[in-house]
């Protein structure tokens, strides 16, 4: 009878013991757990030099690098940080069915977005611009008059443009950037316009460097932050601590050169936290 009992209990704590192995050695994605698990992280797939998949699947660009900073300083390692691609109009839905952690994808903050969303940042201060050939002579926003001008469907910036700069530059609207950076090339069009960060990306790749210039115009102030799920407050204080740090530690300014110093982007100076530029 004794024997019974002593091989009960012996069966009850191996059980647990089973139970608290099998939990430990789990892969399964936390999403916001630092120290195990993996992190998902929203970023854009198809922006050279900001958030681009490379051909191998791996990651490259500005955003990507802040990210991975910052999934790193929550503590995740490279290997658990998994990409998300979070298109611009899903951005808010991805962050509240809780798809992503956080999200670094060109993400401009808005009181409309603000309202949706939390912000940290801002982490870079773009603006509007115009990307032309080297030797082009287009260098203030009335030149466009006459001028064929090539930009995305639907986009602020071309809308921008049309209605207050150059209302008689002829806009060919497609589908992609990387349609309006072809054209470019060609001669297709004369300019291109959306911020100037995504036009020094572009700029940036090797099949095009040498060949474009950014004009400097300057036309808007786009303040990009990573986007949380509203009310989130942890990971939004975690996430401007860690901005900070990559700031003050140079990494900032590395990844800056890394990604858009080879279209000779003038880049603002890392903005401060909390402070939008209107």
């Amino acid at each position: 009878m004794q024997l019974r009992k002593v091989t009960a209990a012996s069966a009850a704590v191996l059980a647990l013991a089973l139970s608290a192995t099998a939990c430990g050695s789990s892969d399964k994605d936390d999403s916001g757990s630092s120290g195990g698990g993996k992190i998902k992280v929203g970023i854009k797939f198809d922006q050279p030099g900001l958030g681009l998949q490379e051909p191998d699947g791996s990651f490259s660009g500005f955003d990507v690098d802040v990210a991975t900073y910052v999934a790193g300083q929550l503590g995740y390692k490279p290997n658990q940080i998994e990409f998300v691609q979070t298109k611009s109009a899903d951005r808010e839905n991805a962050l509240a069915r809780g798809d992503v952690k956080f999200i670094a994808a060109t993400y401009s903050i808005t009181d409309e977005r603000k309202a949706k969303v939390d912000f940290a940042g801002p982490y870079l201060l773009a603006h509007q611009d115009l990307l032309v050939k080297k030797d082009s002579t287009i260098a203030k926003g009335a030149d466009l008059n006459g001028k064929k001008l090539c930009s995305v469907t639907g986009s602020t910036s071309a809308q921008n443009i049309q209605q207050t700069i150059a209302p008689k530059a002829n806009l060919k609207e497609v589908g992609t950037y990387s349609e309006c950076i072809a054209g470019l090339q060609s001669g297709a069009v004369d300019a291109v316009t959306t911020d100037d960060s995504i036009l020094a990306g572009f700029a940036a790749q090797d099949k095009y460097k040498g060949q474009f210039k950014l004009a400097g115009l300057k036309l808007s102030n786009e303040n990009y932050g990573i986007g949380v799920k509203k009310g989130d407050s942890a990971t939004l204080d975690k996430i401007n601590k860690a901005l900070e740090k990559m700031v003050s530690d140079g990494s900032w300014d590395k990844a800056v050169t890394k990604n858009f110093g080879p279209a000779d982007y003038k880049n603002e100076p890392a903005p401060k936290i909390g402070v939008i530029v209107k």
